[in-house]
């Protein structure tokens, strides 16, 4: 599990310099930006933040989120 202290410091990479980028943790697996929700995957405890992963899922619902995530293609 991601720990609150590093929640409270990571941010959406794609919003970041724009906005404030805010993540969400949702199903103890993925962040949730709240601002352009993208939806970044949490794998083996550690958050992929990668544009492009976040990018794959942007048009998921929260609620149709995969339980664990898939492995990174």
């Amino acid at each position: 599990m991601v720990s609150q202290d590093l929640l409270d410091i990571l941010r959406c990479p794609a919003c970041v310099r724009e906005k404030e980028g805010l993540l969400e943790l949702v199903k103890d697996t993925w962040l949730v930006c709240q601002d352009c929700d993208r939806k970044y995957p949490i794998v083996d405890d550690i958050p992929v933040m990668l544009i492009d992963e976040g990018d794959k899922w942007v048009s998921t619902t929260k609620a149709d989120l995969p339980l664990p995530p898939p492995p990174m293609s």
